[in-house]
């Protein structure tokens, strides 16, 4: 008896020991291209997290997490596409953090993700179509939907007094997207868009586009565009010619790179970015130190991203993106223990004893209807050259 109990044993050590993985995770972001600045501290959230799930040694029976990074371009949907198909292919991948922006995680989801059955989280795709678009269950974000960012603006700007606006806008489906929302909820609230003008990126002169916005007026100059782009672009060109000289920026253009260009030229200039003051964003800065700026755009909800979908994998018994997406909502939302930056090995520890799991994050997460995030939004002036946090949304 004692050696059958002996040998139970020993099959039961040799079969939690098999069931180790090593898992990888793909970060597909714009590691080049218009928002190649955010897509550093992105990259360092994302992989902050599966750092924390990897040495914890918890996620099952004592998988490990590697980080396998690829390029989505933002602008390339071939480049972005080809990037995915490696990842799962190639690397083998089990959950894809990504992409980051909206016209390229479409084209991935419908064109990868759907056809191998992979689960994808963006952080920071916001276009309202990707609410509609095909996903079978295995597409979510943990930024809100521009549906959301739209109406947002739109109370800074009537808060702020300004009635009068003009428009420019980067053309692909994140710009459109925004700008068709902002005019919509500005309009509702009685403001006037003197013009709604898409602008192309990498011009080398924007004297023209922005001759044309100057015509026909405004009191302030919105630009839903791309820090490291066209946005950055139109604005100079605004300043060198005296156009405008204060800005309404979108998540786009919320980045340290405006800020660097411009200084206090745009002093006075207003713009919000997905953000929180929650418990969860000061655990996320404490645990970040000053290993990246914890405040960078999109890096929140990047850690997040990739902190829900192990988990998920924790709550489900598995690694099978097929499997396991069923359980993302299941873990970003209550009932269950809250779960914040820095405590991912509780809450591995919390469900692999058969418990619930709140996951707060970084971001305030809480997920309504198939995958979309409630969303937050933290406010700014920029004042001295700097962006200056005015309240939270």
């Amino acid at each position: 008896m004692k050696k059958m109990l002996m040998a139970t044993a020993a099959g039961a050590l040799f079969a939690g020991a098999a069931s180790a993985e090593d898992i990888k995770m793909g970060v597909l972001l714009g590691f080049s291209g218009p928002i190649e600045s955010m897509a550093v501290p992105m990259g360092a959230g994302a992989e902050l997290a599966i750092a924390e799930v990897s040495d914890s040694g918890k996620l099952l029976g004592g998988s490990t997490v590697t980080a396998v990074r690829a390029d989505s371009t933002c602008i390339d949907s071939a480049a972005a596409t080809a990037a995915a198909e490696r990842l799962i292919t190639s690397d083998g991948v089990k959950g894809i953090m990504g992409a980051a922006c909206s016209g390229v995680t479409g084209a991935v989801l419908a064109n990868v993700a759907l056809a191998n059955g992979m689960v994808m989280i963006s952080p920071s795709a916001t276009s309202p179509a990707l609410s509609s678009a095909e996903d079978n269950g295995l597409f979510f974000r943990t930024a809100p939907s521009d549906a959301r960012q739209g109406q947002v603006m739109a109370d800074i700007l009537m808060e702020e007094g300004i009635k009068e606006v003009a428009l420019t806008y980067t053309n692909n489906d994140y710009g459109k997207g925004l700008a068709d929302s902002f005019q919509s909820s500005f309009e509702a609230a009685g403001g006037t868009v003197t013009i709604s003008a898409a602008h192309e990126d990498d011009k080398a002169d924007y004297s023209a586009e922005v001759g044309a916005l100057a015509s026909a007026g405004g009191e302030r100059l919105v630009v839903a565009g791309y820090a490291d782009r066209g946005g950055a672009g139109i604005v100079q060109a605004a300043l060198d010619t005296g156009a405008f000289d204060t800005f309404h920026f979108p998540d786009g253009m919320a980045s340290d790179a405006t800020t660097e260009n411009f200084g206090s030229d745009v002093d006075g200039s207003t713009g919000q970015l997905p953000g929180t003051d929650s418990d969860g964003a000061t655990k996320f800065a404490e645990l970040v130190g000053d290993a990246f700026d914890a405040t960078a755009i999109f890096s929140g909800e990047s850690y997040d991203a990739a902190a829900l979908m192990l988990l998920a994998m924790q709550a489900a018994e598995s690694s099978d993106p097929k499997v396991y997406k069923d359980k993302i909502m299941d873990v970003a939302n209550a009932p269950g223990e809250l779960i914040f930056p820095g405590e991912l090995t509780k809450g591995l520890e919390i469900l692999a004893a058969g418990g619930e799991i709140d996951y707060v994050g970084a971001t305030a997460v809480e997920f309504i209807g198939a995958g979309e995030s409630a969303g937050n939004y933290r406010q700014f002036v920029i004042e001295g050259g700097e962006m200056v946090t005015t309240k939270y949304r």
